[in-house]
Parts: structure tokens; sequence; C-alpha cells
């Protein structure tokens, strides 16, 4: 019979490393009664020696050159053992392999708060950064946030609401075979993200889907899942709803599904104008799905930060009312330009980002 094979390529990280143990040596021929202990074991080397191994285990059906181990007796044995690194060695960086990333009680509460605030996630990044001061202090990156708070989020599909979820919209597609839904689902068929239109919101979105406005501020249902809605203007300068999406994350992929959704939604018909705040998630969703869509951003985000970035200067009362005439009283593009050059020179502003 054949032996199975494992094979060891770096990263082998431990939940609780016993550092204080003296190991001996790697050697061809030592036993282990489990990979699980040679992770252990390859893991407490790794503090001992100042090494650092990547890892990934992997089942073969033949024996490799590199790091290997062999099934006997229901036992495994090391078969070969190579600790030379075609790279240089950085173990103050070990800490960011991803086996070796942890969030620390501190900091998930931290996230907990702040996510049921509704801060973003990459500004609860920044905000433990500085905590830590430093990125070279941090034990994780900000994937790890986003995977925790993914996971920390109540699923829409636990209990029956995601059965409910789904009954109501079959019985609004009976009642009208115009209304539109779409339901995302994860490797774990739970709901991850949701978007639907009526009949009344795909009609009006012909005659008044020129420009959209898109937000995702909204965090008011149980779920804490961003409420993201679709608003259009019609001729008498009232909103319209265009359509509705609940998603898991604010994330690229997320904004991806929903606006490609969107698109189909609306006949694959994109906006010629849509207006959002600063995410970048989101700007790099709209330059993947609307190719001729202009994008610009929401005034009303940029006009609150203005107190966050001005209000330390000893002139900020005149930059501000400046700023306003600038913005509102502007009637061209050429107009505009000139007072935002006057502007930036006159208060020496050049320098801010």
């Amino acid at each position: 019979m054949e032996e199975n094979i494992v094979s060891l390529d770096a990263h082998i990280i431990l939940e609780e490393p016993l550092k204080s143990l003296v190991l001996d040596e790697p050697s061809i021929g030592m036993c282990f009664d489990s990979v699980e202990d040679v992770k252990v074991f390859i893991d407490n080397m790794q503090f001992q020696r100042d090494l650092v191994f990547t890892h990934e285990v992997q089942r073969l059906t033949k024996t490799r050159t590199s790091d290997t181990l062999s099934w006997k007796d229901f036992k495994w044995y090391i078969s070969a053992f190579n600790d030379i690194h075609c790279h240089d060695l950085s173990p103050r960086k070990s800490r960011l392999f991803r086996g070796n990333r942890k969030i620390n009680l501190q900091g998930k509460r931290a996230l907990d708060i702040n996510d049921e605030a509704g801060v973003r996630i990459n500004k609860s990044f920044r905000s433990l950064v500085c905590a830590s001061r430093g990125y070279e202090n941090m034990e994780f990156v900000e994937q790890d946030i986003r995977n925790y708070l993914k996971y920390q989020r109540r699923a829409l599909s636990k209990g029956d609401d995601g059965k409910s979820l789904l009954t109501h919209f079959s019985r609004m597609r009976e009642l009208n075979k115009n209304f539109f839904y779409e339901i995302d689902m994860d490797d774990d068929n739970c709901i991850r993200n949701v978007f639907w239109a009526n009949a009344r919101s795909r009609a009006v979105y012909e005659y008044f889907g020129y420009v959209i406005s898109f937000d995702t501020t909204y965090l008011t249902n149980k779920y804490d899942t961003p409420f993201a809605p679709f608003i259009g203007v019609n001729h008498h300068g009232q909103s319209i709803l265009l359509g509705c999406g609940l998603l898991s994350s604010e994330d690229t992929s997320s904004f991806v599904w929903l606006f490609e959704t969107f698109l189909r939604c609306m006949y694959n018909k994109a906006p010629q104008g849509i207006v959002t705040d600063q995410c970048k998630a989101m700007r790099n969703a709209i330059k993947l799905v609307f190719l001729i869509t202009r994008h610009r951003l929401c005034l009303w985000h940029i006009m609150k930060k203005i107190p966050e970035k001005l209000q330390g200067y000893a002139t900020y009362k005149y930059i501000k009312e400046d700023l306003k005439e600038l913005i509102y009283e502007s009637q061209s593009i050429d107009e505009c330009v000139f007072k935002w050059e006057t502007f930036i020179s006159k208060f020496g502003l050049g320098d801010i980002d």
C-alpha cells in the first residue's frame, strides 16, 4: 500500500505556542502522533530559533523533495527536511502571516462598538493603528477586521427571517411580474446581499434615471447590515426610490454585485451620473460596473467634513464663508475653478489633503 504524504510548506501556526519549551532540531525519522502535533512542534521552533515558516498542509500522492511527512504504523514520520530559505528571513514581520494574525479582546470590543455606531471599517482600523502607535505594532490587517465583523453580524438567514423574506418576495412577484429581486448566498447557504425593486421604480427609472444617488449610511435594521437605497429625482424635484439593497459588508465585491444586479433590473441601462460619499470600495465598484457613468461626490458629505479639516485655522470663520460662496454661487465650471484657485491661495491651503 502506497504511503500517504503530507507536504508542509511554510507558515505553520499555533494558537497557544509553548515558547518556554526547548525543542530538538527537526530530523528525519522524528515521530508524531498527528499532523497537529507537527504543527505545534514547528510553531514552537519558530519562536525558539527566530525562524519564519510558511504554512499550508497539503495531502499528496507522491513524495516531494521539500519538507515531507510519511504515514506508517499509525504514526507520522519526518521523511525529509530542508530549512534553507530562498529569501531573506524577517522574524519581526512573521506576526502578519495569516496564521499568526489575531485581534485581541480589547480590539474586538472597540470594533463591535464602532460597528454598532455605523463607523466604517477602514476608519475603525485607522483608530486601532493610532491606538497601537503605528502599523509596525499591529498584529492584524484590515481584512482581518472585515472577516471578524462579517461573522459577528447576525446572519439574515438565521431563524425564519430569511425564509420569510423569500416568501414575501415570491408573493410580490406573483402580484406583479415586473417586481424584481435577487439574493446573493454565501458558501454556507446564508443570505449575504439582497436587492429588490418594484414595478413602479423600474418604470420611473426610464424617465428619471439619468442621475442617481446612492448611500449606505443607514444602519437602522436589527441585523446591522447597511441599507443601500438608489434614489432619483423626478420632474417636480421630488426624491423617488429606484431600488433597495441590504449588504453584508461595504467592500468592493459587495458593491460590484449590487451594481451589476441594479443594472440587470434596469434593463442594462446605466445612469449618466451617480452621486455617492467618499467610500473607496464604492468608487472602485463604480469604475468596474458603470463604465460610462460620471461619478461625483455628495456635497452634503463634503460640507460635513469642513469643520473636521479646517476648524483648527484661526481664519476658519472666513474660510467657511468663502467656501460656501464658492460652492453655491458659482455659475460655471470656469468660474468655480477660478474661485477655487483664489480661495486656496488666499488662505494658504495648498498643503491640505
